[in-house]
């Protein structure tokens, strides 16, 4: 059992708070008692708290990470990604997810919602590095199928506890109709929620009402997509008949506002998403758009770009921001047991480095976290009760041929 002591703690209610948490195997077991622990955990007066979950990610897009760059989404995914992709094996995808990997620990996170392809070789990197994802398909008319969806849905789903898989497809404009509707009917016979691209630009947008006479969402509503639930990644161009049916069918609007800023798609209407109720979790997008893994950048951008969006400083409370990053992004991911500490709670937890520059002097560390926190606060990473980061220090991890096999993965596609 360890024993985190002599620091704050972001409890359950999001109030900062000085208790001991106890943890045993992979559980928190204990908030604020008074138990005998193995080993003790000195904060040293720094906050510990539930770590993030990126809600939105490929990780493995690791190989284009300032490769394809300063391009619009339509030419960056034709010209360059597409063809790039068309050359990667299981092998690469494991190489460039265990980059990813390390990447997420530097940063906070201890989960990430992956569409992407080989699951087979995925899962078997975050089990590996003990890293928790959520794999959910890509399926589109090129790559992967129905049957594939489905074998894909049953069998990572009883894996491993730190790997599950989500219903899932590219996005309307990749999707054939036939395909759309056979992934409702398998959200109908698994009663599950389906992920997806979701008006991500204006043109997809446009583009869609003139195929459908609808937006993705009303066409994905139509088609029994979203009986179950599930999200829209971007969620940047919806009207407000949009914002009704995400209301109306609890669907998740993921933001990733990096990407979005980068690839110059516009900013999700964050703020209309909160005053109607709609459900937000955070994502970075990958890293060959974003280019950044960061939760702490991704967490400023929402705000920052929020309030420009609506001339109004006052847009997008940090206090909110933050719980999108953790418990938004972890509910949204279907990681309901690990998304705040509390007695029962898997232990995927955080701790953050107040004694830096940029978090003093301490006025409201929940604000400091967002508007002035960074990777550098990042003290430690421990996800399933196991520490996999500390003191800034990856803990039984092969850093530099993670650094190497990534490497050289990339010089083979770029080749």
């Amino acid at each position: 059992m360890i024993k985190f002591t002599n620091g704050y703690i972001l409890d359950k209610d999001f109030n900062i708070v000085s208790k001991d948490v106890f943890v045993e195997g992979n559980k928190i077991v204990s908030v604020g008692g008074s138990l005998e622990a193995d080993s003790v955990y000195d904060l040293k007066g720094n906050l510990l708290m539930p770590s993030f979950k990126n809600a939105h990610t490929h990780s493995a897009m690791t190989f284009a990470r300032s490769l394809a760059d300063d391009l619009p989404l339509d030419k960056w995914l034709n010209t360059m990604i597409f063809p790039l992709e068309a050359k990667m094996n299981g092998q690469d995808i494991y190489d460039l997810s265990m980059l990813a990997f390390a990447e997420y620990l530097t940063s906070g996170t201890s989960a990430c919602f992956d569409m992407y392809y080989f699951p087979e070789d995925m899962a078997r990197a975050s089990v590996d590095l003990g890293f928790r994802t959520v794999m959910c398909c890509a399926v589109n008319n090129f790559r992967e199928n129905l049957e594939l969806l489905e074998q894909y849905y049953k069998e990572y789903n009883s894996y491993n506890e730190l790997v599950s898989y989500k219903l899932g497809f590219h996005a309307e404009y990749t999707t054939s109709k036939e395909i759309m509707q056979g992934v409702a009917k398998l959200a109908e016979k698994y009663e599950a929620p389906v992920f997806v691209h979701l008006s991500e630009t204006e043109s997809e947008v446009k583009g869609c009402i003139e195929r459908y006479g609808k937006t993705p969402a009303a066409l994905f509503n139509e088609l029994g997509i979203y009986n179950y639930g599930g999200a829209g990644f971007h969620s940047v161009w919806v009207n407000d008949d949009d914002i009704e049916i995400f209301k109306e069918k609890g669907i998740w609007a993921v933001i990733n506002a990096g990407s979005n800023c980068k690839l110059a798609s516009g900013i999700a209407p964050v703020t209309k998403f909160m005053k109607n109720g709609v459900k937000l979790a955070i994502g970075t997008d990958g890293p060959s758009s974003n280019n950044a893994l960061d939760m702490f950048r991704e967490m400023f951008l929402v705000a920052a770009t929020q309030k420009i969006n609506d001339m109004d400083a006052s847009a997008c409370n940090a206090d909110e921001i933050l719980k999108m990053a953790t418990v938004g992004s972890a509910h949204c991911m279907g990681l309901d047991n690990c998304d705040v500490i509390d007695e029962g709670k898997l232990a995927d937890l955080i701790v953050i480095d107040l004694h830096r520059p940029n978090m003093q002097p301490i006025n409201n560390i929940t604000k400091n976290i967002v508007y002035s926190g960074s990777k550098e606060n990042v003290l430690m990473t421990m996800i399933n009760g196991k520490i996999l980061y500390d003191n800034r220090e990856f803990v039984g991890i092969d850093i530099e041929k993670i650094y190497y096999e990534a490497q050289k993965a990339t010089d083979r596609l770029k080749a």
